[in-house]
């Protein structure tokens, strides 16, 4: 059987989101009270882009084409649980760390209109 008739076997069960991630704090979590009554706190994480096109690896870090800096990604990180909460409003700037979550899309309003954007539901975080 071919690898693509397998996964066509597996169907929805071999679909998921998970995400595992390692980078720095950028910045202060900060903790908001929603509308709903609800608790989240949010904070931002840097992660250095594995490399892929337009990318060259050199040594531990990975740069662009021109040599200039390595490539990194700001993520969103919202934590929901009481856990993840009290474990992320102690993440100093700068902190390394490790998480485990999913991604997800949230919608909201704007002056503007309605917007959406991503980011990760940390299910797991620890510090390195």
């Amino acid at each position: 059987m071919t690898p693509r008739a397998r996964t066509a076997q597996a169907g929805p069960a071999a679909d998921r989101n998970e995400v595992h991630l390692t980078g720095r704090v950028s910045g202060a979590p900060v903790e908001r009270e929603l509308p709903s009554g609800d608790t989240v706190v949010s904070f931002r994480v840097v992660v250095t882009r594995s490399p892929g096109r337009g990318s060259r690896r050199t040594g531990d870090r990975t740069r662009d084409r021109a040599g200039g800096r390595p490539q990194q990604d700001t993520l969103d990180v919202a934590c929901w649980s009481a856990r993840t909460r009290a474990s992320a409003l102690r993440l100093p700037d700068g902190q390394r760390v490790e998480l485990q979550g999913t991604l997800r899309r949230r919608f909201y309003r704007t002056p503007a209109g309605p917007a959406s954007r991503y980011e990760v539901h940390a299910v797991r975080l620890r510090r390195l």
